[in-house]
Parts: C-alpha cells; structure tokens; sequence
C-alpha cells in the first residue's frame, strides 16, 4: 500500500515533468522559420572552414514545380543559380538521392562551366550530398562543397557531409513546407476572392436562388474574357460586388480594382478626376495627382451610376476609352491607358439613350455584355441566409453574442419587400445586434416600424387601428401559431418544433391570444 510520502513523491514527480513537458512546447515554439535560415546561413559559412575548400551551396526544391534552386552559398544571392535536374551536379543528386564526388570538373563541360561563367568563379572539384527529408524520405535539396584546397574530396569528405546533411534536413524541410504552406494559402485566398470577389472584411455574396446562382454563372464566363460589362439593378442590390467578382476572377485580379461613384463627383470636378492635374494646372493644384484612368492601369475600373454621367464629359470619356489614351489638365503628354471596364447603374439607359441624356456612342462602347441583378424582394430565398450571414459578421465584429433570430424575425424578413435590398437588410440585421441583450434571441418588437407595418397585412388586415409594437407582435405570433397547427393538424408538439419554442411556450401563447385549436 503505497504511504502519504510515495504518494508526494509521484505528485512532485508529475508536476515536474508537466513543467518540463510545458518548457520543451514553449522552445519548440520559438524556434521560427527565421532561425532555421540563421542556422543554413551558418552552416554555409562553417563548412568551408571544416573542409578546407572555397564555397558551400544549399539547394532546394521548390514546391509545386519542382525546380531546383540555391537558397544560399558563399558569393551568391538568393535563388541566383537555378541548376536542371538533368546535367547538373545537383540534379543529379537531387534525382536519385545519393552522394556524389568528382574531382575533375574542370576537364569536361557542364552546367558548372555554365554558372562559372555567370558567377566568375571556376569549379575544380565537388563533393554534393543529398538532403533527406524526415517527413518525407525523399530529397528535398542537396548541400554541394566546391573546390578543395590541399587535396582532392574523397570518401571521408562524403560519409562526413551525408551526415551534416541528415542534420540540416530539419532546417530545410521546415523552411520548404512553410515556404508550400504559404503557396497552398495564397491560392486559397485567391480561391476565396473569386468567391467574395475579393471583398474587404464584412463582404458578401450569397446566391441560393437560380436567379443569383446564374448570375454566378454569367460573371465565372465573362471574367474568363476581356469584355467590358454593364451591371443593372436597383440601388443595395450588390452590384459592385458582382462587379468584384469578375475582377478577382479574371487574369487582371492582382492589378488595382478602382471604383468610381459617377453620381457623387461635382461635374465641374469631373475631367480632373478621370484623367488628373500636374501642379499648377489650376487654382489649388499645389501637386500633381494621377486620374481614375491611371490609377486603374492593368487593373479594373468599375463605373457606378454611370447614368448620371454629365452629357458634356461623355465625349471625352468616349474618346478616352476609345483611343486608349488621354492626358493629364495642365499636359499635352499622352498617357497610354489599359484597363477593364465595369459599368453600373440603376436606370434604364436605353430610356436616358432615348431622352437624349445618354450618348449612343458611348453605350455601345462601355459593354458588350449586360447582367441584370434581381431586387431582393424577388429572390427570397437569398434572405434567410444573408440575414444569418450579416448576424455572424456582425457579431464578430461588435464582439457581441446574440442567440440567433426567433422564427418570428425570419419570417417577417420573408414577407417584407425590402426596397433598400441587401443594404438594407444588413441595416436592419445591425441594428437588432446593437438593441438585443447579449445571450438573448432577436424577437421581432426590436425589428424597425417598416417591418413591424406588413403585420396586418399578414393577417389578411387592410388596417390596424393600433399601430404599437406589441399589437403588431400579436398579430404576427397569432398568424404564425395558427399557421403551425394548421400545417399540423393540430398536433401541439409538431407545431412547437415548426415555431422553434418549446410545447410549454406555445400552451401559455396560445392561452394568452385566445387561439382555439383548429
């Protein structure tokens, strides 16, 4: 039976080695990818003085292609020499994973008579090793000697780098998987931009209706070609983040995507604004600034509300994007343009074409193609999701937790018309996360009066004499109570479960509103 001082000693002993299990997590976690190329780069300077030659070389493969490349070496920079894995040294190693020495180099031709030239240094002799990956079991890189200087490399020189290379492997294969996981993210986040469109923290594009879904289907075709687009819909819709997505999706989406508000620019603003001022071009131009055009070079120009456009801009815009090219106010020096247009606007530019407000020549030159964007109002099914969507965005970013909306909210969200579409919605999710307790579902007296006036229509009701919030909420639970058990038969657990409130709750709602069982 083990005594009260066993049992302290095994204690101690455990506390012990937690701690010393907690220092050895805390040392592997500050040994970074920096300090494993602080360790290579000292490797190659210490291996020359341990061998008595004049350089040392690491290469790596790098991830994906495959290539081969040199990470560091004595007199060289960074990925400088790039040898093929067929007639070079390295490769060779690379190849088939074991060591080679040769001690005449200088008497046949090769990739090092090649780098020799490039570099200005000759190559006599070489012992090269391979770098045997421990996750891996095959070579992710080589560590080459070059040029031995009182005698030639043998097999002691060899055995003695093999090993100093099975030590080198952890730095360089840690070095190579973070350089992969890097590559891996980066297309990922691509990945995720042609999906949001390359949107900022908080953007979002939801398509669970055919009409958004071919919508998605429109913008995957025309980001793969050059064509400039025209976006229609009403205001809120999401125009230009479908006008995101298309950028992000095409061979442009590393270039600038510059959006240009055509309503909000003062049209005496307007030409210094698209093509920019040199200094002194006019009164206040205390520097010379680059226009949208510029700005946009390679890239995207998105034009937003392209119909209010000033009918005394549209010719030289026209001529702009026409010749390509334009200048700066206060230069005579053309500037050679390259851009994508985006164009978008909610009105009707055949009826401003018609009215004369409208150039002719200058709509058939913005877009070839047109996606129209449906109001919110007649895609519903998008308006559950959004709405969840924005809620978990905009919690995160108030650092708050609600408990989700009551089914009474969503519901209302269905019905409503919504004429502000997803802007407004995102408003209305903002603020019911802003006037709900923290741990506490949304319920619908906290939706806005412009919801919360569709509850008697709901009802079958033209008017309700009683326009305050909990005579609304009643109409609004009532409807939904005796749509439950219709949908039913009455079964009070079933109807409980569609509601999404307990059996208990819908017993006392329905005693408090008087609702029989129909």
């Amino acid at each position: 039976m083990a005594t009260g001082v066993d049992r302290s000693e095994k204690l101690f002993a455990q506390q012990r080695l937690a701690a010393l299990r907690s220092r050895l997590d805390s040392a592997a976690a500050a040994w970074s990818v920096a300090d494993f190329e602080k360790l290579i780069r000292c490797y190659v300077r210490i291996l020359p003085l341990v061998f008595g030659c004049e350089r040392c070389t690491i290469f790596v493969v790098e991830p994906g292609s495959l290539d081969i490349y040199s990470m560091f070496g004595t007199g060289i920079e960074e990925r400088q020499i790039k040898p093929p894995k067929e007639g070079s040294i390295a490769g060779r190693v690379i190849s088939l994973g074991q060591g080679v020495v040769d001690n005449e180099l200088a008497a046949r031709p090769g990739y090092h008579t090649q780098v020799s030239e490039t570099v200005g240094f000759a190559s006599r002799n070489t012992a090269c090793a391979p770098i045997i990956g421990h996750t891996s079991g095959r070579a992710v890189g080589a560590v080459q000697l070059l040029n031995k200087q009182d005698a030639p490399f043998a097999g002691d020189d060899l055995a003695l780098l093999e090993e100093i290379a099975h030590h080198l492997a952890m730095a360089v294969e840690s070095i190579v998987l973070n350089q992969e996981i890097r590559q891996l993210s980066s297309q990922l986040d691509r990945e995720v931009a042609a999906l949001t469109g390359g949107l900022p923290a908080g953007g979002l594009f939801i398509a669970e209706s055919p009409a958004m879904r071919e919508i998605l289907e429109l913008v995957r075709l025309v980001s793969q070609t050059p064509v400039n687009v025209l976006i229609v819909g009403e205001n809120g819709t999401g125009k230009e983040l479908i006008a995101r997505l298309i950028h992000a999706g095409g061979d442009r989406a590393d270039k600038p995507f510059v959006a240009v508000n055509c309503a909000a620019i003062p049209e005496h603003l307007m030409e210094s604004e698209f093509f920019g001022y040199e200094k002194g071009a006019f009164t206040g131009a205390d520097r010379a600034r680059k226009g949208r055009f510029e700005e946009a070079e390679g890239g995207t120009l998105l034009l937003d509300e392209i119909g209010d456009m000033p009918m005394a801009m549209q010719p030289k815009f026209l001529r702009a994007i026409q010749e390509g090219e334009g200048s700066r106010l206060g230069s005579n020096r053309l500037i050679k343009y390259d851009f994508r247009i985006i164009s978008a606007t909610n009105k009707d530019l055949v009826r401003e074409r018609e009215g004369g407000r409208f150039r002719d020549d200058l709509y058939f030159r913005l877009f070839s193609v047109q996606i129209s964007v449906p109001p919110l109002r007649r895609r519903r099914e998008d308006i559950a999701p959004l709405a969840l969507a924005f809620l978990d965005a905009t919690c995160r970013r108030f650092d708050k937790k609600v408990a989700g909306f009551s089914p009474e909210v969503l519901h209302l969200f269905e019905e409503y018309r919504w004429p502000g579409n997803v802007r407004q919605l995102r408003s209305e999710v903002e603020r019911l996360v802003a006037l709900t307790p923290e741990g506490t579902p949304i319920l619908p007296e906290r939706c806005s009066r412009e919801l919360l006036d569709i509850v008697p229509r709901l009802d079958g009701e033209e008017e309700s004499p009683d326009f305050s919030i909990p005579a609304r909420v009643r109409h609004l639970e009532t409807r939904l109570i005796r749509d439950a058990l219709a949908r039913t038969n009455g079964h009070r657990q079933q109807a409980a479960d569609l509601l999404g409130i307990t059996r208990q709750g819908l017993h006392k709602k329905m005693k408090r509103y008087g609702i029989e069982e129909e």
